[in-house]
């Protein structure tokens, strides 16, 4: 049963917010990819693409290369201007491709997307090589949903008219922030005309959805800034918005260590541009999807979340949750069955796996029942705002309140300070809830009661 989402007008409580506004997974996947280990085998592998044969494949392919720096990116990338270890890369990525297609020969592919680094990266013959590879090794459904992620820094107009061509339908455009400032400070300096100009040429090549990606919390930053910016993107209408939050890790990411700490916007500056995006989004038009992301009503990602068909995984939300994922390429992520594998994130590393074995499987995870059941619950909370106990029950052959019973005190504070509400058969997340959708999914994540872990991931907001 579908529920309606909260006016989310009603879900911002400062105080709430900043009592729990400590860090958290994005529950892209459960377990999280930290569970993930090096014991899981290619036999481990074979055993989970052939666990559902009846599935439909979503296909990712990951292309690191970057022409520039950006200097807030976490990404797995390599940023260089010698083109030719493209080449290199391709025949490796063509050489997994041959290995890994033949176990799918039966499944029916209805996704693509191409994330990175940044995919526009490869120039229009490679784009077309790339394109071909895929859909003479795979099969491929008569209508498939084939996104891209592109750089509106290093694209021409004609590019969106060859990716149509190819078959590309749907495309997603960092854009980061309109503030010439703060584009130096990040090493992102862009044309806002061609942005326009581009999404102009996409929709008239018929492309399904537009997204663009947003960052709050960069240097300089303000509200009036962030609401500058914001206007211009709501001016090009695109489908869907994300807006992520920045996590300033520079022990972790080097290229964060040219933004200095004193340019940030403090704690509750930062609040304040969510806030006020929040506001001045759905003011707008816009559906609150969950955690960063926001759709028009008539787009697939709202109808789906009001239908209580929306699902999650790697690439953030999708309408496409029976499908299995293979990732192809340096550190891409697939979900088989009920396993979850990963390749080398080192490109040298990935490049020599692929040529002495056929693949670069690094590590993965092989979901216990429990991990199953958990996974299910999470994928609920986070995709619904609401869990239907009675379907988790029919599902797993279990009580709900008795095998959730330490869960279920774990979530008593969250509901004395009005987040959700525990009912006999279901749980509701309540609009203040909304936003810390995330602290919830915790309570039911077993792997998160070592609090250590908590180090390893962003705060919630």
């Amino acid at each position: 049963m579908a529920k309606q989402i909260n006016k989310v007008s009603n879900i911002w409580d400062q105080s709430l917010i900043e009592k729990y506004n400590y860090s958290g997974p994005r529950y892209t996947s459960y377990p999280t990819a930290l569970e993930f280990n090096e014991q899981f085998s290619q036999q481990d592998f074979l055993d989970s693409a052939t666990l559902y044969p009846d599935n439909p494949l979503s296909i990712y392919v990951h292309i690191p290369f970057c022409h520039k720096l950006c200097y807030f990116c976490g990404c797995n990338k390599m940023v260089t201007r010698q083109h030719h270890k493209v080449a290199k890369y391709l025949e490796a990525l063509e050489r997994e491709i041959y290995h890994r297609a033949p176990l799918f020969k039966h499944r029916i592919v209805s996704q693509i997307h191409w994330g990175g680094g940044t995919p526009t990266y490869l120039n229009n013959d490679e784009i077309s090589w790339l394109i071909k590879l895929l859909k003479e090794n795979f099969q491929f459904a008569a209508t498939v949903e084939q996104s891209i992620e592109i750089d509106p820094r290093e694209i021409t107009i004609a590019t969106i008219d060859h990716l149509a061509a190819v078959g590309f339908n749907r495309l997603s455009m960092g854009i980061q922030d309109f503030n010439h400032e703060i584009q130096t400070l990040i090493n992102r300096q862009q044309d806002e005309k061609l942005i326009a100009d581009l999404i102009y040429q996409a929709r008239k090549n018929h492309f399904t959805s537009i997204s663009l990606d947003l960052i709050y919390g960069l240097p300089k930053q303000t509200v009036a800034s962030f609401e500058h910016t914001l206007n211009k993107v709501i001016g090009l209408s695109p489908d869907r918005l994300s807006i992520f939050n920045y996590a300033h890790l520079p022990t972790r990411f080097a290229a964060q260590r040219k933004i200095k700490d004193t340019d940030l916007p403090n704690p509750i500056e930062k609040l304040k541009i969510l806030h006020s995006s929040i506001t001045q989004l759905t003011q707008s038009g816009y559906t609150f999807i969950g955690m960063d992301h926001f759709a028009k009503p008539s787009d697939e990602l709202a109808i789906a979340q009001k239908e209580g068909k929306l699902h999650r995984n790697f690439q953030g939300y999708t309408t496409q949750g029976d499908a299995d994922l293979l990732g192809l390429g340096v550190s891409a992520i697939s979900m088989l069955g009920d396993s979850y594998a990963q390749n080398q994130k080192d490109l040298n590393s990935y490049i020599t796996n692929v040529h002495q074995s056929g693949n670069a499987l690094w590590k993965g995870f092989t979901l216990s029942l429990d991990d199953k059941i958990r996974r299910d619950v999470i994928k609920q909370l986070i995709c619904h705002f609401y869990l239907d106990k009675t379907q988790i029950e029919d599902k797993y052959q279990i009580s709900f309140d008795k095998y959730f019973a330490e869960d279920l005190q774990l979530l008593s504070p969250l509901i004395h300070d009005g987040l959700l509400i525990n009912q006999p058969n279901m749980i509701n997340v309540l609009a203040k809830g909304q936003l810390l959708i995330r602290n919830i999914c915790m309570c039911f994540d077993i792997y998160m009661r070592n609090i250590a872990r908590q180090q390893q991931f962003s705060r919630v907001i």
